[in-house]
């Protein structure tokens, strides 16, 4: 009930967070029954079911994502004194926002299963059919019955995913306690005096070296999967029609290919932050004018919240462009080949939740600079410098990642060159 009320009473902005993160809940989990109706169909095609399955991990995890970045930025994570008053500590607190964002994504859990069923047509006569003959239904299992136990458990994946991410990272923890020495007047070292215990509620923004030190891991992993995909396309090159089909169906591809893309694409990710704070370090680097100095310090002080979802921004548009590509390649000056409404529905998926993520960081970092922002303009500062600041931190990082996305693209797509 207070999760309700605090819902009806939040800004349009922050309903229409959660509301992405109900559309992108639903979509996941129909994507999760599409693979279980197409083993329920096809039960002598168990391989082809699995890889159904485990193409549904990617828009599962660009879910979880957006929800934790959503879950961030929520108002009502932060602590407050009436709370606290009330009883509901930073425990409780993280574990009502966790049960907040756990019901949306049940909510988009239930859409899904009504939109599943009617495609099957087993809620009458399908007016959603994406060719107009029954082909959804068929696709999906129509006609063959569904196990319980699979469905269910297929629509709790979601939710309870998104809960315990998002009550880990609101989960209240107690920073090691600083111990001083004091010394006496002639340098006599004394008991040290433990600093007052402090309680840190919701997520901290990494410190600057902190953020740089997933950096050698992110370029490693790409390499690694670079090299992992050029040597498992050695011998047979992949077929790019095979798998741009859709989701789940891996016919032809070595599992070393998929496996170098989910290494790449993981490397990136883990170098988003390195690689913002390095963009910083080089606004600043030399003899920098206030404008440089005040957008690369920004940035540098800013890589561990908006660092991951920029990542994954960079993974999406490397693979984006090795798809297209590919599909280029595939379909030909005829266009006979065409992305299926499965496959098209999970890159939608992705790209809205790498989108939304990324909004959301930078609201969330624009949020946590205000009482700088503030302080600069009581100092006299114009707007003007502060626009042009964050015109500059966006311009230095496209220039910035733009090269290294077209070069990770490219060796991504080399091995169907041949």
């Amino acid at each position: 009930m207070l999760s309700l009320r605090l819902a009806r009473g939040a800004r349009p902005s922050v309903l229409l967070r959660r509301a992405l993160v109900t559309v992108a809940a639903a979509g996941a989990s129909f994507l999760l029954l599409s693979a279980l109706g197409f083993a329920s169909g096809h039960p002598a095609d168990s391989q082809g079911a699995v890889g159904r399955l485990l193409w549904c991990l990617v828009p599962l995890a660009a879910t979880v994502q957006l929800a934790l970045a959503v879950c961030r930025a929520d108002p009502s994570t932060g602590p407050g004194a009436g709370f606290a008053a009330a009883g509901l500590g930073p425990a409780r607190a993280a574990l009502l926002s966790a049960s907040s964002m756990a019901a949306a994504c049940a909510l988009g859990g239930v859409l899904a299963l009504l939109t599943f069923l009617h495609l099957r047509g087993d809620l009458g006569g399908s007016w959603l059919d994406w060719a107009g003959n029954g082909t959804a239904g068929r696709q999906l299992g129509g006609g063959r019955p569904l196990p319980l136990a699979g469905t269910v458990t297929l629509l709790a994946v979601v939710p309870v995913l998104v809960g315990a991410a998002c009550a880990a990272a609101l989960w209240p923890r107690r920073p090691r306690a600083g111990h001083q020495p004091v010394r006496g007047p002639r340098g006599a070292r004394r008991p040290s005096i433990p600093a007052p215990p402090t309680v840190v509620t919701g997520p901290v923004a990494p410190r600057p070296h902190q953020a740089t030190s997933a950096l050698p891991w992110g370029i490693a992993l790409t390499a690694a999967g670079l090299a992992l995909q050029a040597y498992a396309s050695g011998d047979s090159p992949p077929r790019p029609d095979a798998l741009l089909a859709m989701p789940g169906r891996l016919g032809g591809n070595p599992p070393g290919v998929v496996g170098g893309w989910a290494l790449a694409a993981l490397g990136l990710v883990l170098a988003g932050p390195g690689l913002t704070h390095l963009c910083g370090r080089l606004l600043a680097a030399g003899r920098p004018g206030v404008l440089r100095l005040l957008a690369g310090r920004v940035l540098q002080q800013e890589a561990g919240l908006i660092g991951r979802p920029v990542g994954a921004l960079c993974a999406l548009a490397s693979a984006a462009y090795t798809v297209m590509e590919l599909y280029g390649r595939a379909s030909g000056p005829s266009g006979a080949h065409a992305f299926g409404p499965l496959t098209g529905l999970g890159a939608a998926l992705v790209t809205l939740c790498a989108g939304a993520t990324t909004l959301t960081a930078a609201v969330e970092a624009r949020s946590a600079r205000e009482r700088t922002t503030a302080a600069l303009l009581r100092l006299g500062a114009p707007a003007r410098l502060l626009r042009g600041a964050a015109a500059l931190r966006g311009a230095a990082l496209l220039a910035l990642l733009v090269p290294l996305v077209w070069m990770v693209a490219h060796l991504t797509a080399m091995p169907f060159h041949r």
